[in-house]
């Protein structure tokens, strides 16, 4: 099991053209650890934006009456990606790991398996 700080720093390291990530509780919208972001790109202002995103498609799919789960939601800009990952694993409802990449550099297959093997390892 790893650290919030160990797998912020496993995501940036880890996957090709990472730039930035985030483990946030879209509940309150607060970012429990953040790694990476510059002063022109505020990540926790950023990961607060992104719950709302998460809720709209949590609300749409209920009613719409989905019964399936999120796993990522992808978000291209025309020079970067943004993932968002739901976390299942035990004590993590209501959590998502964000991900900023350079569009240029990162191979998004790759990335969506990286997110899931730290999503395994990591310890809330």
């Amino acid at each position: 099991m790893a650290n919030l700080e160990t797998s912020l720093k496993e995501c940036l390291s880890s996957i090709d053209g990472a730039k930035a990530a985030a483990l946030v509780d879209y509940t309150s919208g607060m970012a429990l650890g953040t790694l990476g972001g510059t002063k022109d790109f505020n990540l926790e202002v950023a990961a607060a934006g992104n719950t709302d995103v998460v809720r709209s498609k949590l609300r749409t799919m209920e009613h719409l009456g989905l019964k399936e789960e999120i796993e990522d939601i992808l978000i291209t800009l025309s020079t970067q990606y943004h993932m968002i990952r739901l976390l299942k694993g035990r004590g993590s409802n209501g959590l998502f790991l964000y991900l900023v990449l350079d569009a240029s550099r990162a191979n998004l297959a790759m990335a969506r398996h990286q997110l899931r093997r730290i999503e395994t390892e990591l310890e809330v």
